[in-house]
């Protein structure tokens, strides 16, 4: 494929409800779109970083920067024979894993539409449905996280996630077992602890969680492998994961039991494919997780997520849950049963509703 134009976006998207965790509270998200036109075609990448450089030390403004300097000049105007072949072309670029995975998915988007495709289809995906979970952040009362709990249990959700932090966790767990005793239920800590919370964090097992969810330092492998010894709840890593070679070994020191792989944080659908191949020759399960993305970035996750090894439910969950309205048609919807039926149609899935986006756009920048 040669690309011939590439237009960045920036959008400016109000969540329905805050969403708080460790790092603390986001109310309105700053998206960063790219669409990206080759051989007649258009296709759509997401780059899924937070606002502040806490999860990430990418931002907004760092990805525009690596994308407009270095990423699309790099792209633009040459022939391309495989989406894949972008990520190798890439590699110099140390980090920036979610300014690369924007364009190199939509260069997925593109080729799925060439090979006549849904894009789940040409990544290897093999799943028609997938099971979905929530990722619930901290509340202002554990009555309203309760409350928050039974909605979305009711609405069919297979798997329920909550943030915690010291001060706030095992009270909350503590009152989330006696409501819900049989939940499928796991805690996501965003590296809020430490090796000093040992005797803290061994707490967490009289709760049988599904996993607790990088609980040590966002770079680290060793401590989090002492602390697996420690603990009978499976650890998940999550942010020490940037590539299969992090996974590989991660897995050989025993620094978890499960992974969790998003897409923008790995690069793209070329390296979520090698994580997703090295957990599965030790069988070990992975689950996508979520980043707050539009419906482009979901879109995205949900090929992902088809991938067999994809065995947990992931944080891909309705578009209702985050925006008044979504930037694709149709939107993102999740049926009774806690799944997401697999979209058929060719490329991407969805279509992106360009008067939304356009609307919600503060600024833009094209390439060609």
């Amino acid at each position: 494929m040669k690309i011939g134009r590439i237009e960045l976006r920036e959008l400016q998207m109000p969540l329905v409800h805050f969403f708080e965790t460790s790092f603390g509270r986001t109310t309105t998200r700053r998206i960063v779109l790219l669409r990206v036109d080759a051989d007649g075609l258009t296709g759509w990448g997401e780059v899924t970083c937070g606002e502040l450089p806490f999860y990430s030390y990418e931002t907004p403004d760092t990805a525009w920067h690596i994308l407009r300097d270095f990423l699309i000049p790099w792209t633009l105007g040459k022939d391309w024979a495989a989406p894949g072949d972008v990520e190798l072309r890439f590699r110099p670029i140390r980090g920036h894993n979610m300014a690369k995975a924007a364009l190199e998915n939509a260069l997925w988007d593109i080729a799925a539409q060439q090979q006549n495709l849904p894009l789940a289809k040409l990544v290897g995906g093999t799943l028609e449905e997938i099971p979905c979970g929530v990722s619930i952040g901290i509340q202002t009362s554990i009555a309203e996280l309760l409350d928050k709990i039974e909605r979305e249990v009711a609405a069919g959700y297979q798997r329920i996630k909550v943030k915690v932090k010291p001060g706030w966790d095992v009270n909350v767990l503590e009152a989330i077992r006696t409501r819900f005793p049989r939940i499928l239920l796991m805690a996501d800590a965003n590296s809020a602890y430490s090796l000093a919370d040992l005797a803290h964090l061994k707490e967490f097992d009289r709760f049988y969680l599904m996993m607790i969810e990088q609980p040590l330092g966002w770079d680290d492998l060793l401590d989090h492998a002492k602390l697996q010894k420690q603990i009978a709840t499976p650890i998940c890593l999550d942010e020490s994961i940037h590539s299969a070679d992090d996974a590989r070994k991660a897995l050989e020191i025993g620094a978890g039991k499960i992974i969790n792989i998003k897409l923008g944080r790995v690069g793209g659908f070329t390296a979520a494919r090698e994580v997703h191949d090295v957990c599965r020759a030790r069988n070990v399960p992975v689950w996508c997780g979520g980043m707050l993305e539009s419906g482009i970035g979901r879109a995205h996750n949900i090929a992902m997520s088809t991938l067999p090894g994809f065995t947990l439910p992931g944080d891909v969950s309705a578009s209702k849950r985050y925006w008044e309205e979504d930037i694709i048609d149709p939107e993102v919807t999740v049926s009774a049963q806690g799944t997401i039926h697999v979209p058929q149609a060719v490329g991407l899935g969805y279509t992106p509703n360009l008067q939304r986006i356009e609307k919600l756009t503060v600024r833009k920048e094209w390439f060609e």
